[in-house]
């Protein structure tokens, strides 16, 4: 009889070892070469599963929406990993639990939306401004009018990112108003300023915001530095602008979700990130710049070099989009809601 059970105790454990381990991640789209992750499944053996979203809007949806539990990893950016924070839908990371947290660079080590990085590492990093078609418009690009107050000769060309706090975070810039203000005054300008642009608005589009300047179906579009550096790579003759009253900076982050089905994979896919050639695969695929110590040796120089990667010297201050407390982001929410009517 005891043979018998340690016959089975064996089959069992050799059973289990062979589990093939899974990761589960909920990522932006065209954020991360398929490369690595399949570098990652090799290093690991863990199987990796990957779904996508087009803003932190829409991760923030689709988790309350009864996903939660589904996933292991999520990409947010800077203002929602403080919301998701807030909303209660993050797993601590527990000292020692990761063991390249010191790769982290030291600019990125202790964040206002992520204090002691608790719940996060970094990501990427960048900046959302706009784009402007040379070929149509030649004239200086440098200020947010060209979006809010655009020229004639751009009006009803123009794409926005179907991003609340992006797009109000911007308009707020222009009007060099708090993003988080309760005062009526200041959000009826910004509710008027919105309202009268948007006839000059082609579309709201993330997911095409490089597309559309591409095929010229939009001479002027928000969008992210290293997306923007993939119209002009494409062909397009577009430049990015550097608007005078401000500009948004964001970092995205990779977090550990509430009920990770997959925890132990999901933390060695983050100690795999935070190694330094592996995060600056993601810069020189995605064309942004990486929070880990010592990844800017091993990216692609191209991308260093691009016009797009950093602001220039003369470039204002850029600003995080700020989180709103309740009531007053119940009052943003109305705009927006308004807005995309």
């Amino acid at each position: 009889m005891k043979k018998i059970l340690c016959t089975l105790a064996v089959a069992t454990f050799a059973t289990a070892s062979f589990a093939q381990e899974k990761l589960s991640i909920y990522h932006w789209f065209e954020y991360i070469p398929q490369e690595l992750l399949d570098k990652f499944s090799e290093e690991t053996g863990i199987e990796v599963t990957m779904d996508t979203y087009d803003s932190n809007e829409t991760l923030l949806s689709t988790l309350k929406g009864g996903k939660l539990g589904s996933y292991d990893v999520a990409v947010p950016g800077d203002y929602m990993v403080e919301i998701l924070i807030h909303e209660g839908m993050l797993d601590e990371i527990m000292p020692g639990e990761l063991a390249n947290k010191a790769n982290i660079q030291p600019e990125w080590a202790d964040v206002s939306f992520d204090p002691g990085r608790k719940y996060s590492i970094p990501y990427q990093w960048g900046t959302t401004n706009f784009m402007v078609n040379r070929d149509v418009y030649d004239r200086d690009i440098n200020t947010t009018a060209m979006i809010f107050d655009p020229p004639e000769e751009v009006r009803g060309k123009i794409n926005v990112l179907d991003s609340r706090g992006e797009l109000l975070g911007l308009a707020s810039i222009h009007l060099g108003i708090p993003q988080c203000s309760s005062d009526r005054e200041q959000l009826r300008a910004l509710d008027d300023l919105v309202q009268g642009a948007k006839p000059h608005w082609a579309s709201f589009n993330s997911a095409g915001a490089k597309e559309v300047l591409v095929s010229g179906e939009a001479v002027v579009g928000m969008i992210w530095n290293g997306f923007g550096a993939k119209a002009r790579q494409e062909g397009a003759n577009v430049e990015y602008a550097y608007p005078r009253e401000g500009m948004i900076v964001w970092m995205d982050n990779v977090v550990l979700l509430k009920e990770a089905p997959n925890r132990e994979s999901a933390l060695k896919f983050m100690d795999f990130l935070l190694e330094p050639e592996n995060i600056a695969a993601v810069s020189s695929y995605a064309w942004y710049s990486g929070g880990v110590i010592g990844h800017e040796d091993l990216v692609n120089p191209e991308v260093l070099a691009a016009p797009e990667a950093f602001p220039p010297d003369d470039a204002p201050a850029g600003s995080f989009v700020e989180v709103c407390d309740e009531e007053t982001d119940r009052i943003y929410d109305q705009i927006w809601t308004r807005l995309k009517q």
